[in-house]
């Protein structure tokens, strides 16, 4: 009898902790099923496992201590079985009804709480496909699908830890018990409210999204929402932020010790308010712009090249304006006055002006290339200050400091205004495509020149770059063996290089149509 009472309680010890461990384990998959924590799986896993190890090195020290306990009092002679008797006589009767009646309770409410469950889950399921055939042209099935499957676990977690702290009633635990547990249900019901906000925010996102370039078109408003589509994404970050920030300032409030650091929550919103807006101001700001310098279809090229520069230059300057705008804003949010900030910027500026002589003269000379006009965007130059800096190719930004110039290789060269030194323009009006012609000393040159006429009249007749058929400027020089013919092409600016290229072929071609040999294939100069 005294082996089957130690056998008992020793069973007894096991049921009771294999129960917290199994309590210990759907707390584990209630709050770490969260996207929050689902990034850091490792660290959950060894948490758990050191929990259940700690719960089963209790549960053996435990049934160590009864057996030995049990053992000495065999020792001493005492009767195992009246000696448990007396402790449990010791022990109202009012308790074991009490228990009894709060174990009835707990065990037909879990019964109907994994009913209530099942129903849930099921009435979701419904609620998902329902929805995906309502929004099936507006929103991604992903979407919907990631919002109910975090809807029902927010629920089935929240049915589940509202049942254990009507368990703990029941049961007429402590009360600090049942007020940890309504701290614990109210801190992940805020955690679920926010989680399934931003899965609500991102369908609803991405609805408004498809809903907005399916009813595009070039005469409403929404023509420009392809051109601001990219803030998407920016647009979710920041209200993730948002949704975040409320969820840890709610939970901060919870907690007496540290609900001072809540009144920062509002605060940093703000904050993130600011920084969205001034994004949003600024391309749409910006946006505005493009569409009235370009709004007229009928410019000339001249005036599309002198907007095209203008643009960049407006945008670097609005970003500076809008950004500055939003610090000062941030600092009067924190409560920092930023007068005497400014001022101090103002000096070290003054003092930071003194020296850095390269980047005024920078700036400076970019006033001037954009105020004389010595180039626009589009336009072809070559610049620099020596041979060994030339930088060729085509403008394709100007900005306070420095041009941005594409060479015909595709390079992209950045070379500073204040080095820019002399600048050869291409695109200024007209330029000459200059190619020069090889032909042995007994050519008939009459015959020659006559070609090469009727080859330049149905180039310009081909070619709207042309602006005036090709003509023989001479004879340029006398070689050895073959003397050299200069022609001259008058095309649109810029258009030089492609027009040269294309004059090689026809005068390769026609020539030797005629019976010309060229002995020294065919140059090209540039004027």
């Amino acid at each position: 009898m005294n082996i089957l009472i130690i056998v008992a309680e020793v069973i007894l010890i096991i049921f009771v902790f294999l129960l917290i461990n199994w309590l210990v384990g759907k707390a584990f998959k209630l709050f770490f099923k969260s996207s929050i924590f689902r990034n850091d799986d490792r660290s959950i896993k060894t948490l758990r496992r050191n929990i259940t190890g700690l719960l089963l090195l209790t549960c053996l020290v435990l049934s160590i201590l009864i057996v030995g306990g049990n053992g000495y009092l065999i020792y001493r002679g005492e009767n195992l079985q009246e000696y448990t008797l007396n402790i449990i006589r010791r022990i109202p009767l009012e308790f074991w009804i009490d228990l009894g009646i709060g174990i009835a309770k707990s065990a037909a409410l879990l019964i109907v709480v994994a009913i209530a469950v099942k129903f849930v889950n099921y009435s979701l399921k419904i609620a998902n496909i329902s929805a995906k055939n309502l929004e099936r042209s507006t929103a991604d099935d992903e979407s919907i699908d990631a919002f109910f499957k975090a809807l029902n676990q927010r629920v089935t977690g929240g049915i589940w830890l509202w049942a254990a702290i009507l368990c703990a009633e029941f049961l007429k635990l402590p009360p600090v018990v049942s007020q940890y547990l309504y701290i614990a249900l109210r801190i992940y019901l805020i955690i679920a409210v926010g989680l399934l906000i931003l899965k609500a925010v991102a369908v609803v996102v991405d609805s408004l999204d498809a809903l907005s370039l399916r009813y595009s078109s070039p005469d409403n408003l929404l023509r420009f929402y392809d051109r601001l589509r990219h803030l998407i994404p920016f647009l979710k970050r920041c209200l993730e932020f948002v949704i975040y920030v409320c969820m840890a300032t709610l939970v901060i409030q919870q907690v007496q010790l540290i609900a001072n650091v809540a009144v920062f929550g509002p605060r940093i919103i703000k904050i993130i308010a600011i920084i969205f807006i001034s994004r949003v101001l600024f391309e749409v700001v910006y946006l505005f712009v493009e569409e009235v310098l370009f709004k007229n279809q009928n410019l000339s090229e001249i005036q599309i090249s002198r907007r095209l520069t203008l643009v960049p230059l407006f945008r670097s300057f609005l970003q500076y304006f809008i950004y500055f705008g939003a610090i000062v804003s941030i600092l009067y949010i924190l409560d920092i006055d930023p007068t005497p900030i400014l001022a101090g910027a103002g000096i070290v500026g003054i003092a930071v002006g003194l020296g850095a002589q390269t980047l005024i003269n920078d700036i400076v000379c970019g006033f001037f290339i954009l105020f004389e006009n010595y180039y626009l965007v589009g336009d072809y130059i070559e610049a620099g200050k020596s041979e060994e800096r030339i930088v060729e190719g085509i403008v394709e930004a100007i900005e306070l400091r420095t041009t941005r110039v594409r060479h015909p290789n595709g390079q992209l060269q950045i070379i500073q205004n204040g080095n820019i030194g002399s600048i050869t323009n291409y695109s200024k009006q007209y330029i000459y495509a200059v190619v020069e012609v090889g032909l042995p000393y007994d050519s008939n040159l009459t015959h020659v020149y006559k070609v090469i006429e009727e080859v330049g009249q149905q180039l310009k007749a081909d070619y709207p770059d042309v602006l005036e058929a090709t003509q023989v400027d001479g004879i340029e020089s006398l070689g050895e063996s073959n003397l050299l013919l200069r022609t001259l092409t008058k095309v649109k600016p810029g258009k030089h290089l492609q027009i040269q290229r294309i004059l090689r072929k026809i005068f390769t071609d026609t020539l030797l149509s005629e019976g010309i040999v060229i002995p020294s294939g065919v140059a090209s100069t540039e004027d």
